[in-house]
């Protein structure tokens, strides 16, 4: 197919990654697809997609209607040169305006859109949904949501690039890693770790500036404050002074961790490759700060199969919906509280070989069914696009 590619590399700006490069396109190009890219820096773009912001509301207003502009213009100027068969984008409601899907369908073109934060912010895609053909959605408890909003789901579970995660050969440097952001309850599931003596790593953004640790700055009022503050910080910069200052009031105490254990940001390849230099890798499966709110949300993840993929031993919170992609203590280990993890890395770091068993046949398994390609060949069967 001639696919019409509307995806930045990372919808992060604070992480110097390819993200989606990796796992989206090289994929779709490996499977065989003639690519055409939006040839536009989305990076302002991403970073305002909050429209409960009232700055960010402001900035979209201006944006929106000059980056669909632009799309249409370029997907128009694509299809004339030569027929484009799908329009494949990661968008948000910020980033485009409901009929600009609209005017690519009808050129006769299929519209889809990938979009993996819906566990908890099914909200920032409730616009343009219902205008895509389809929305590919690896939240499988959301696809009613979906249908209930007018939109058509294809159900496409995240998966890993074997060309780009793969095993390095590599001594096993570090008993326990955990490589990702500090938020939700992650941070008291490592101070437990340390509590149970247990020598824990992490690299990540947020790390060093958890309250407590060296060269936190205190936070800012919870809700007014940190909307004002929207020009002097990212959406990313708010959504950290907003969960230090509930910390910081009481509503939940602050996280101290052995600061020497903590990293910044890793590069795709240092973590890629922390993954085979960790006899245990960690996941957690809580989404954003729903653990706070009182309506923790969970969900599968890309680490689930980033991780087995690049050969690493696995160890991530129980849920029912793992048991479709792994056999549950043969393939990746899951636990189901912080007793339980702490229990089950003393028992695996004490077992080397039934860990090299277990990690063997997660690599094996992401090989056979969870690579991009055969999650894209399935989801476009399911559209009838061949």
């Amino acid at each position: 197919m001639r696919i019409f590619y509307a995806v930045d590399n990372t919808l992060n700006s604070l992480f110097q990654s390819s993200l989606w490069y990796n796992n989206l396109y090289l994929p779709l190009v490996e499977s065989g697809h003639d690519l055409v890219t939006f040839d536009y820096d989305l990076k302002a773009t991403f970073e305002n997609v909050d429209l409960a912001d009232p700055w960010q509301r402001a900035f979209v207003q201006k944006n929106r209607p000059l980056v669909s502009g632009e799309l249409l213009k370029q997907v128009r100027a694509a299809h004339a040169e030569k027929p484009i068969d799908l329009f494949f984008s990661y968008l948000y409601d910020a980033c485009v305006l409901p009929e600009t899907i609209d005017a690519i369908k009808a050129l006769g073109i299929t519209t889809v859109n990938w979009y993996c934060n819906g566990a908890h912010q099914l909200h920032l895609v409730r616009e343009i949904s219902p205008h895509y053909d389809w929305c590919l959605v690896p939240e499988k408890f959301r696809l009613k949501d979906y249908r209930a909003m007018g939109a058509r789901p294809v159900y496409c579970q995240e998966a890993a690039n074997s060309s780009i995660y793969k095993p390095y050969d590599l001594p096993k440097e570090f008993d326990v890693t955990f490589v990702g952001q500090a938020y939700g309850d992650r941070p008291s599931y490592l101070r437990y770790l340390f509590d149970q003596g247990i020598d824990v790593r992490a690299w990540g953004y947020g790390w060093k500036k958890l309250p407590g640790q060296a060269g936190d700055q205190g936070a800012t009022p919870v809700e007014r404050v940190t909307r004002a503050a929207g020009k002097l910080f990212s959406h990313e910069g708010r959504r950290v002074l907003r969960r230090n200052l509930l910390r910081l009031v009481g509503i939940s105490r602050p996280v101290v961790l052995p600061e020497e254990k903590l990293g910044g940001p890793l590069s795709d390849l240092e973590m890629i490759q922390m993954f085979s230099r960790s006899k245990i890798n960690l996941g957690f499966s809580t989404c954003g700060d729903t653990n706070e709110a009182g309506e923790r949300i969970v969900q599968v993840r890309l680490r689930d199969f980033e991780v087995p993929m690049s050969g690493g031993f696995y160890m991530v919170e129980y849920m029912e919906e793992l048991e479709e992609f792994f056999e549950i203590g043969k393939e990746i280990v899951c636990y189901t509280s912080a007793e339980d993890l702490a229990q089950k890395i003393k028992y695996y770091l004490s077992h080397d070989q039934e860990r090299e068993s277990i990690r063997l046949a997660g690599y094996r398994r992401c090989l056979r069914d969870h690579t991009w390609r055969k999650r894209f060949a399935t989801a476009f069967g399911e559209m009838g696009l061949s």
